[in-house]
């Protein structure tokens, strides 16, 4: 850890709020520097991780959410099928596991897609962009997302192009990205 720099040493115990809730600092190339609170994270700009899932159907729609109003960033925006932040301790992998499992009720196979670095779409985070397929109904946990629904890849393009102040800038880079390498 560099010592320049005042990271806490919390205990995962010791975090029982989403503020409060225990995440890596990273450097611009995405090594760890230490850790501490997600809302210190925030409220001071750190770089950090985080992870973003596409879940589609086999008829090739995805799944796009819209945020609980109670979120501290981003309430009430259109966004991935599923994201969260990487905790302390786990890898991309693990978290795109839970985040789909704990928004959508959803196991299956992941394929990673693409990393994005740290920017200010991304809200200073390194995400790893993975991939679902499935046809198992999303369960969406009412704690984190207002509503969600399919829609075909086309719509979600032209909504975005109409009406992008309603969504997540990082969805936004995320989804344009992912479909210049899907349909290049």
């Amino acid at each position: 850890m560099n010592d320049s720099h005042s990271y806490m040493r919390l205990s995962k115990e010791s975090a029982p709020s989403q503020e409060d809730e225990l995440l890596d600092v990273v450097d611009d190339e995405d090594n760890v520097l230490g850790f501490t609170t997600r809302g210190r994270i925030h409220q001071e700009g750190l770089f950090h991780r985080a992870v973003h899932i596409f879940l589609f159907n086999d008829a090739g729609d995805i799944y796009v959410q819209r945020r609980s109003k109670s979120k501290d960033r981003y309430p009430f925006k259109l966004d991935s099928s599923a994201a969260g932040h990487v905790e302390t301790g786990e890898s991309y992998l693990e978290t795109a596991k839970r985040e789909l499992l704990e928004e959508l009720g959803i196991e299956t196979d992941l394929k990673k897609i693409l990393k994005v670095s740290v920017c200010p779409a991304t809200d200073n985070e390194h995400v790893l962009l993975y991939e679902a397929r499935s046809n198992v109904t999303p369960v969406p946990n009412n704690e984190e997302i207002f509503e969600g629904w399919f829609v075909r890849p086309a719509e979600l393009s032209e909504m975005m192009g109409t009406r992008q102040d309603d969504f997540v800038p990082a969805f936004v880079l995320l989804w344009k990205l992912f479909t210049e390498k899907s349909f290049s």
